[in-house]
């Protein structure tokens, strides 16, 4: 395995490809639902020699492992209700198959949900829960489109077309939109468009590579984002007006996870592979304690439960 970082971190042709093979570097979730108090952190994370699935609370304690299989298990995914992950399950390998999973919040009821032949990745959950949608380079592609599926395997439909990667899907909180990345202009940038792949709209155009991952905020007003490498952490308006940093380097930051209740967000720190919580407006950063190697987190919406 590689455990350098890669340039822009994930380069969105080989988002996929990469992600799985410099497991080290970003293993993303995706949008964070509203919540009156805050849950677990679900983070992928590589104890044992294995990258598998893990929960803790938000100060590090309490952790469950959900995922025991040899394979790899990283990019989760809470649903709105906070009661399923979707994840990706797969073979580590770059020719390898990785396809989309869902699970209980308690790691049993594990159900494959693509089977595409190919390798997907980045779920997110729809806020009603009846859609998936995620990035995906299926057998005899050649580049990375969106696509959305039922969490019980039937009706795909692809988003997104063309030669351009969209990569790092994450569904607005009111189920309208989807924001996303992609190079169509050449350099990864961020973009939002309606849940049913029109209107593709987009909303960064600076130098700086945009990576993992996009994320709303809870009422959906605002979305952080990677940008840069070594990367920052930016939050921007919807409609990409009144940018600002939350977290700047000289550290590697990416991988943005909302608290449900707006005030706090998550993220991984590349230098020490450990998530670390900081206020939204850049104050009180601290570590959730470490365990592994971890990948960038999720947040669980409304409380601390498993079913």
């Amino acid at each position: 395995m590689n455990a350098s970082k890669p340039r822009h971190r994930v380069r969105l042709a080989a988002v996929a490809i990469a992600l799985a093979s410099t497991l080290l570097s970003a293993v993303p979730v995706l949008a964070t639902y509203p919540g009156n108090l805050n849950g677990r952190l679900a983070i992928g994370s590589n104890i044992d020699g294995n990258f598998d699935i893990y929960t803790v609370l938000p100060n590090g304690e309490g952790r469950l492992r959900l995922t025991t299989d040899p394979l790899f298990d990283a990019c989760p995914a809470w649903s709105a209700d906070g009661k399923r992950l979707a994840f990706c399950h797969g073979v580590q390998a770059q020719t390898g198959i990785i396809d989309v999973w869902t699970m209980k919040a308690n790691g049993t009821d594990k159900v494959q949900v693509t089977d595409l032949g190919g390798r997907s990745f980045f779920p997110d959950y729809s806020p009603d829960g009846s859609r998936i949608v995620f990035n995906s380079r299926p057998a005899g592609a050649t580049d990375f489109d969106l696509f959305v599926i039922n969490p019980d395997g039937t009706g795909l439909v692809r988003l997104t077309t063309g030669a351009a990667n969209e990569v790092n899907p994450a569904w607005s909180p009111d189920g309208e939109r989807i924001v996303f990345t992609s190079d169509a202009t050449g350099t990864g940038q961020v973009w939002v468009m309606d849940a049913d792949g029109t209107d593709q709209v987009q909303l960064t155009f600076d130098d700086a590579w945009k990576d993992q991952v996009p994320d709303w905020s809870p009422d959906g007003t605002r979305i952080s984002y990677a940008a840069g490498d070594p990367g920052d952490t930016p939050v921007m308006n919807a409609d990409g007006t009144g940018k600002h940093t939350t977290v700047a380097g000289p550290t590697d930051d990416f991988g943005t996870a909302w608290s449900p209740d707006g005030a706090q967000i998550a993220f991984l720190r590349f230098d020490d592979r450990t998530v670390r919580v900081v206020n939204a407006d850049g104050s009180g950063e601290h570590a959730v304690r470490s365990f592994g190697l971890q990948a960038v987190p999720a947040w669980q919406p409304r409380g601390d439960r498993l079913p």
